[in-house]
């Protein structure tokens, strides 16, 4: 399965850069993600709980950065296994690119393989599946990463406000 799409983010693009270099903001927005931990500046462990159609599973995999260059792209890689209900790998080519002096688009282009019990489900559903998870990601990604809308809950706002000064440290 192939899938290219694009968000475009209300942050300057080094703000963007190191969120998705975060493995925290990662967590967060990754729909079904229940770990996500660094083991090195290029490596990550992960595990998440998808459900594709009738089957519902536990994967567990690595995640790995690849042909990065800072702030502009960098290639991510994974694999994961589900256990009966099969596995996963795949990868996404990110580019951003600078959209007027506070916005930042984001292209990316995914290919993705599955095998197994979910295999079986067939590729429409899989598809499907596939680019509602994208989106998922994204909008809540964007969510996170741009600024608060008028009438925010204070207490988000707060959390969100020190979370970035972490990210960025300032």
């Amino acid at each position: 399965m192939d899938m290219t799409g694009e968000q475009r983010i209300a942050a300057p693009r080094a703000t963007v850069w190191a969120a998705l270099n975060d493995a925290d903001v990662l967590r967060a927005c990754i729909p079904g993600c229940t770990a996500l931990e660094k083991t090195s500046e290029t490596e990550m462990k992960a595990a998440a709980t998808l459900t594709v159609g009738p089957v519902k599973a536990k994967f567990t995999g690595d995640v790995t950065l690849s042909e990065i260059d800072p702030p502009t792209s960098y290639v991510i890689s994974g694999q994961g296994s589900g256990g009966v209900a099969g596995f996963a790998k795949g990868s996404a080519k990110v580019v951003l690119a600078d959209d007027g002096p506070d916005h930042t688009l984001l292209t990316y282009t995914v290919k993705a393989d599955v095998g197994g019990k979910i295999a079986q489900l067939g590729g429409r559903l899989i598809d499907q599946t596939a680019k509602k998870l994208a989106g998922e990601f994204f909008k809540s990604f964007g969510d996170l990463v741009g600024p608060e809308e008028d009438g925010a809950d204070a207490e988000k706002v707060e959390k969100k406000k020190g979370f970035f000064k972490r990210l960025l440290g300032k």
